[in-house]
């Protein structure tokens, strides 16, 4: 990979799902027309951050094309299981609120 920003390999691109491939396209897109903008003002200092930018634009566009022909695969969400840590704090807390119970039954 040439220039381009760090954040969007093309390897880290398989990994995001589809609503995800979309914001980052979004927000790409956004940061182009800012830096358009910046340089047609006189304000734009790094004028390779536009070509960048672009080439960011042009590997995500490929991925989602890729997907659609079903040349990438599309990732496949992995589920966390939350509850199993709310239970472990849960047991946390009342073994603190139990304790001062405790003492006050030895304080008499």
């Amino acid at each position: 990979m040439a220039i381009g920003s760090k954040e969007l390999t093309p390897v880290e691109l398989d990994t995001f799902e589809d609503e995800r491939l979309v914001d980052e396209l979004r927000k790409a897109k956004e940061e182009l027309f800012n830096l358009r903008f910046q340089s047609a003002t006189g304000q734009l200092e790094t004028h390779g951050r536009l070509r960048a930018v672009k080439r960011d634009i042009a590997r995500i566009y490929t991925v989602i094309r890729e997907r659609e022909l079903g040349i990438r695969a599309t990732p496949v969400a992995v589920e966390v299981e939350a509850p199993v840590k709310a239970a472990k704090k849960t047991k946390k807390k009342d073994a603190v609120e139990a304790a001062p119970e405790t003492e006050t039954e030895e304080a008499k």
